[in-house]
């Protein structure tokens, strides 16, 4: 029963990924105001659920790892330390890139919204690639992280292809996705005045 349990809390966990619809919502629109609601609902759901569901598959990942593999026995084994090692990789680049990043655009968004336009560090802050790249690789590395899950391999290789494609998918989406939605800002009113 409580592997049951602990399986089933774990599959909660990974299902709280609502960051990505919010952010990629927030690349298409154009009002300051609905650009400034986006990135609200960004950081609701990096702090409502994207933190609490990492630290419960911290948690359920760490006591299944323990009670059914062994503990440390699981750096014999490629499909459950691949899932480990990536997932400490999300982990940690979650909370500082990605997490840290949206919660600077939510701070720049409120400034712009209080002087009535896009402020420059706003920006500057909207065309930065590294967070860019950082954010759309959380999906493709947790598909890679299911993979080895579901289909267990006894080598390296599907985490190397798998990790491999989760890296090109994440730079194809940097570089097309801020195209497919250019970032029009609307005048400052001081701006506007002075034209």
């Amino acid at each position: 029963m409580t592997y049951s349990l602990l399986r089933f809390g774990h599959l909660i966990g990974l299902v709280l990924i609502g960051v990505f619809v919010s952010d990629l919502r927030s690349r298409q629109v154009r009002d300051l105001r609905l650009f400034a609601e986006a990135i609200r609902h960004v950081g609701l759901f990096y702090d409502g659920l994207v933190v609490p569901g990492a630290i419960l598959l911290l948690l359920t990942g760490a006591w299944l790892t323990w009670m059914v593999w062994g503990g440390w026995n699981f750096l014999n084994i490629p499909w459950l330390a691949g899932m480990i090692g990536l997932f400490a990789f999300e982990f940690v680049e979650g909370n500082t890139v990605t997490r840290l990043y949206f919660m600077r655009v939510r701070r720049l968004t409120k400034v712009s919204l209080e002087q009535g336009g896009v402020t420059p560090e706003l920006e500057r802050a909207r065309h930065q690639h590294l967070p860019t790249f950082t954010h759309f690789l959380d999906i493709p590395i947790l598909l890679v992280i299911v993979s080895l899950g579901a289909l267990r391999p006894d080598t390296w290789s599907q985490f190397a292809v798998g990790t491999g494609l989760a890296v090109v998918t994440a730079t194809l989406l940097t570089v097309t996705l801020p195209r497919l939605y250019p970032w029009v800002p609307p005048v400052l009113a001081s701006q506007r005045k002075a034209i």
